[in-house]
C-alpha cells in the first residue's frame, strides 16, 4: 500500500485529490495538511512514502520540501502545483523533489505518476521536461559548475548519469551498456556521493546542465 500525503491550503483541491487517489486499490491518503508547517509534522507522525505538496501553500512549499527531506528522507516529495515557472520547477529539483506535476494533470497520470514516485522513479510532466530543457539551454543556467562536478566522475559514471537523465531505468542503462543491474545501482550512488544529488532527479537535472544530453 502506497501511503501518501495531500498538501495544500486550499480543501476542495485536496479533496479532489484525494477522490482521485483513493479510487486505486494500492493507494491510501494517511494525511493532509494546509501549509508548509503541518506537512512536515505530518511526514514525522505518519510513514508516508509520497507527499504531494503545493508550491505556493503557506509556509513555502519548497521549505516543506526540505523539512521532510530532513525529518522524513524516505518520503519522496513530488511537487503539484498550477504554476510550472522553469525557474520555480528548477529550485524545486535542486532541494530534493522526486516530481513536479502541473494541476490539471489528470486522473490517471496522477495514480500512475505516485506510483511511479513510490517505486524510485523521477516524474515530470511533459510541458515541466520541455521547458526544463529549454530553460537548461540558455547560457546563464550555470553548466560551467555542472561540468565542474560531472568531471569529477568515471567515463563509465558519466555514461551511466547520462543515460539516467534521458529517464531509463537502472535495467535498462544495464542492458545498454552491458552491464549487471547491481553495477549500475552501485554506479548510481556513487554518482549521487560525488556529485552532491539527493536523488535521480536531481542527477537528471545535473546530466542536462552539463551539457551530456546534447
Amino acid at each position: 500500500m502506497i501511503r501518501v500525503l495531500i498538501a495544500d491550503d486550499e480543501a476542495l483541491m485536496r479533496a479532489g485529490i484525494r477522490l482521485i487517489l483513493e479510487n486505486a486499490d494500492d493507494i491510501r491518503v494517511v494525511a493532509e495538511a494546509q501549509d508548509a508547517q503541518e506537512a512536515v509534522e505530518a511526514c514525522r507522525a505518519h510513514p508516508v512514502d509520497v507527499a504531494l505538496l503545493d508550491i505556493r501553500m503557506p509556509g513555502d512549499g519548497i521549505a516543506a520540501l526540505a523539512g521532510i527531506t530532513r525529518h522524513a528522507p524516505r518520503t519522496r516529495a513530488v511537487m503539484l502545483t498550477a504554476f510550472g515557472e522553469e525557474p520555480t520547477v528548477a529550485a524545486a529539483l535542486r532541494a530534493g523533489a522526486h516530481g513536479y506535476l502541473l494541476k490539471d494533470t489528470g486522473p490517471h497520470d496522477l495514480i500512475d505518476a505516485v506510483r511511479r514516485a513510490a517505486a524510485g522513479h523521477p516524474v515530470l510532466a511533459p510541458q515541466i521536461t520541455r521547458q526544463l530543457i529549454e530553460f537548461r539551454a540558455r547560457p546563464d543556467h550555470g553548466s560551467d559548475t555542472a561540468a565542474r562536478r560531472v568531471a569529477e566522475l568515471t567515463p563509465t559514471e558519466r555514461d551511466v548519469l547520462r543515460l539516467l537523465g534521458t529517464g531509463l531505468s537502472n535495467a535498462d542503462i544495464a542492458a545498454r551498456l552491458h552491464l549487471s543491474t547491481g553495477t549500475i545501482k552501485a554506479h548510481i550512488s556513487n554518482i549521487l556521493t560525488r556529485t552532491d544529488c539527493t536523488n535521480r532527479v536531481q542527477a537528471a537535472v545535473l546530466a542536462k546542465e552539463a551539457g551530456l544530453l546534447d
